[in-house]
């Protein structure tokens, strides 16, 4: 008679080179993949399927980390093997990781590039289902004193109200502007509408004093600059 299947794989249960906690303590946890970091979350698998195993099929069901801190968490702990205390532990470890980009946006980071740019908003637009619009008000040396969510819906000339664009922007004093918003269909080619926007900006921006330095289109983990291409830029 063959012996009893566990009904469940832990992570105390593994060969040692499979152990991601021994690992993180031996290592740091900055050596570790992504499916090693998702598995000390969840601590243990389900039958037939160890915890490393579990983290592999979520990671792909959902398209990676930027999937699962998109997902809905009800859609999240339906998954085989997660369950609701599992999915809470999961969004609360993504929004941890997302308020520290919070406390380091704090320290008034400062924008010489477009990438640098992106860095702050890649993680939030990715995330979102629909179109945002993003407006990132700098000072006279470039330090971000506040990034303002402006729109949800669709980002296009004829509904964005540029007035609006720059109300924070006045009240903060600030010298200069970066708009940033998200295709969902993950292609951030810019549309002619696209263009259209970022003239009508970069005008009012001009009567005002205050300059458009760039404008970002992100579509999944890739941006557009709209400034390196001269697209709406004299």
């Amino acid at each position: 008679m063959e012996g009893k299947t566990s009904t469940n794989h832990r992570i105390r249960d593994m060969r040692g080179e499979d152990k991601p906690r021994e690992r993180l303590a031996d290592l740091g946890a900055s050596a570790l993949n992504t499916r090693e970091l998702l598995a000390i979350l969840l601590r243990v698998g389900v039958k037939g399927e160890n915890v490393l195993e579990l983290s592999d099929r979520l990671l792909k069901e959902f398209g990676g980390l930027q999937g699962l801190h998109s997902a809905d968490l009800v859609e999240l702990s339906t998954i085989r093997g997660i369950g609701m205390a599992k999915a809470c532990q999961l969004k609360a470890a993504l929004e941890l990781g997302n308020r520290l980009r919070s406390e380091e946006f704090e320290k008034k980071p400062e924008i010489n590039s477009p990438a640098d740019a992106a860095g702050l908003v890649l993680h939030t637009l990715s995330a979102a289902s629909q179109e945002e619009l993003l407006v990132l008000n700098l000072n006279t040396r470039n330090r971000v004193l506040s990034i303002q969510h402006l729109y949800t819906g669709s980002v296009n000339h004829s509904t964005v109200r540029i007035a609006e664009v720059f109300t924070a922007a006045i009240r903060q004093k600030a010298a200069a502007i970066i708009v940033a918003h998200n295709h969902p269909s993950g292609d951030p080619a810019p549309s002619p509408e696209d263009i259209q926007l970022t003239t009508a900006i970069r005008q009012a921006g001009d009567l005002l004093d205050i300059k458009l330095l760039d404008h970002l289109i992100v579509g999944g983990q890739e941006y557009v600059s709209l400034k390196q291409r001269r697209l709406g830029f004299d």
